[in-house]
């Protein structure tokens, strides 16, 4: 049988308290800095990540950025985007405003890697809103084939 820990208790519980101020985002972080209001706890750009067998594939939404705006880096199997999207034109005077919905600023997106790359071979292509990045991955995470001997 197992003996109760109280100590092994609380530490749960902090861990599950700050998983969930993780989630949900700094109380300073603003509904205008993921670009979605009332979804702060999900980053922007929204990306989807798949693999195969010699590369990750990256594809991010991302419409409305001026594609010298953006920055990605790959260091420690981590991509990151970096980018500023246009808000309302300038010029325009607070008053003349009436829905502001497509709000602007400047974002980053930090997306762990699930394997090792190789990040001197990443590439990537902005066309019609969407950011897609190719990352190879490095000749240790792939996959290798081991023959059997028969005896």
């Amino acid at each position: 049988m197992a003996q109760w820990d109280p100590f092994r208790e609380m530490e749960a519980l902090r861990r599950e308290i700050d998983r969930a101020f993780e989630e949900f985002g700094s109380p300073t972080e603003s509904a205008r800095s993921a670009f979605l209001p009332g979804r702060v706890a999900r980053g922007y750009p929204l990306v989807n990540l798949h693999e195969d067998r010699d590369n990750f594939y990256m594809e991010a939404v991302a419409p409305g950025i001026d594609p010298n705006s953006l920055k990605l880096t790959v260091a420690n199997n981590t991509l990151t985007i970096a980018g500023e999207k246009q808000g309302i034109q300038d010029g325009v005077k607070p008053e003349a405003v009436h829905r502001e919905e497509r709000a602007g600023g400047k974002f980053v997106r930090t997306i762990p890697l699930p394997a090792e790359v190789d990040d001197g071979k990443v590439s990537a292509e902005y066309r019609n809103g969407l950011l897609m990045v190719t990352i190879p991955k490095s000749e240790k995470a792939k996959p290798k084939q081991i023959s059997v001997q028969v005896a």
